[in-house]
């Protein structure tokens, strides 16, 4: 077996990692065996040489195995599944899609993340709602999962360890954007899962990662490959990312939103990418034999209440007291007197007549991170109330003076640049372009 220092070579010259030296290396991170620049160096000859499937196969196998891999009743079998979101804004389809799909009879360990950069994270808007507890070890996660179906949680210390070394390497070694590394930090993770099916929604556009639609399916293809050389059945939907995903940004405000949808009231390209999604899931387990029947069953969970009831039951499963819980899903309720309320709003006013006909979703939301929605750092708190609502919808004819954006903030207050840049984010055109503002999010399915 060949040293570390000669596998780093050996891949610094284009070469290939066999599986058992891919699995020294992981086991040498994992055990903390290897000095950290060696790692270092690894990741940087994995970012310029890549890696053939064969070797991310086994390089997220060997992430996957390097900590606990979760076990379920055999009575599960083919209903375990789960998804991942590459990042957006407004991104609150976890909230929807999670209860929804256990109404359908799936279990869904669902293991979320905190906000990065721009992005919101699904951890964080669920920690707006007093009492929710993220942090559930194995053990109950799976009271969670025979008792009501689905629950979000936090990745756990026991799972997939050498992710967590390798990730905060990644970016201390600028080689975060690297293919095989991606596929192999996303697809660990949820293998620790031991799920029946997974389905990620890779974004592209203005506020993704990736900004153009070519470079999106070359990681979706990667991670199907990938998930599915696993043995777990894998898609991916490629969705547009460049205005916001629903009206709200922020994290009280999307849970409010999330509730709204579960009640019914949500809004359509939010609701696109929850059917999209669960029901490619409900595809891939064979409780619908074809994607329109398992849109039409995700959509009936939502419209019946079925997904509600569910969202209500996690939440008490996960520490929220039953009242508060109930308040939350009532009919008619007022969120503020639950959720916490920004001290300050103002709305954004037109500067003049139009059509909608785009809003700039990445700056809106890296100003409401500066306002204090998202972390300076990891680690840092957030404050759950800052956010905002448009009040308009592409394609909607505007007059000059017409109220656009809500804005919720504390300390700091926008500065009049801030203030100059979100007004910038709106873009009115005439009624001749109208056809290309509403357009169906989803742009293509990945199966294999």
């Amino acid at each position: 077996m060949l040293s570390i220092p000669d596998l780093i070579k050996k891949k610094r010259d284009g070469m290939k990692l066999s599986d058992e030296e891919i699995k020294t290396f992981i086991q040498a991170v994992t055990d903390k065996t290897i000095q950290e620049c060696q790692t270092g160096a690894m990741l940087m000859a994995i970012w310029q040489k890549g890696m053939v499937a064969k070797e991310t196969v086994t390089l997220t196998k060997e992430m996957m195995t390097s900590g606990e891999v979760m076990s379920w009743p055999d009575e599960w079998a083919g209903l375990v599944v789960d998804k991942h979101s590459t990042g957006g804004v407004g991104d609150k389809v976890s909230l929807v899609l999670a209860p929804a799909l256990a109404a359908c009879d799936c279990k869904v360990p669902m293991i979320s993340g905190r906000g990065l950069a721009h992005t919101g994270g699904t951890l964080d808007k669920l920690e707006s709602i007093p009492g929710f507890n993220i942090h559930q070890p194995i053990g109950q996660v799976q009271e969670i999962l025979a008792s009501v179906g689905c629950c979000i949680v936090g990745q756990t210390e026991m799972l997939v360890p050498a992710d967590r070394v390798l990730y905060a390497l990644r970016d201390a070694t600028s080689t975060v954007d690297s293919l095989p590394l991606i596929t192999g930090s996303i697809i660990s993770k949820k293998g620790a899962e031991s799920l029946s099916a997974l389905v990620l929604d890779v974004k592209f556009g203005r506020a993704a990662l990736y900004k153009d639609l070519n470079s999106a399916k070359e990681l979706a293809q990667s991670l199907v490959e990938v998930g599915n050389g696993l043995g777990i059945r894998t898609a991916a939907v490629l969705s547009s990312m460049d205005t916001t995903i629903g009206r709200c940004v922020g994290n009280s405000v999307e849970v409010i939103e999330s509730l709204e949808t579960l009640k019914g009231n949500g809004p359509d390209d939010l609701m696109e990418l929850v059917t999209t999604l669960g029901g490619e899931l409900l595809r891939m387990t064979g409780l619908v034999s074809e994607l329109p029947e398992g849109k039409k069953r995700i959509s009936d969970a939502v419209v019946s209440g079925a997904a509600l009831s569910k969202f209500q039951a996690m939440m008490e499963a996960q520490g929220v007291a039953r009242e508060t819980a109930q308040q939350l899903c009532s009919t008619h309720t007022n969120y503020y007197s639950i959720l916490r309320k920004s001290k300050h709003q103002m709305e954004l006013k037109t500067q003049d007549s139009g059509v909608v006909m785009d809003v700039d979703g990445l700056c809106l939301a890296q100003i409401l991170h500066k306002l204090g929605a998202g972390r300076s750092q990891a680690g840092a708190p957030i404050n759950h109330s800052v956010g905002a609502e448009l009040l308009v919808s592409l394609g909607q004819r505007v007059n000059k003076g017409v109220s656009w954006l809500q804005l919720h903030y504390e300390s700091p207050v926008p500065t009049p640049d801030q203030i100059n840049r979100l007004q910038n984010c709106l873009i009115l055109g005439s009624d001749a372009n109208t056809q290309t503002c509403q357009q169906s999010l989803v742009k293509e399915i990945i199966t294999h």
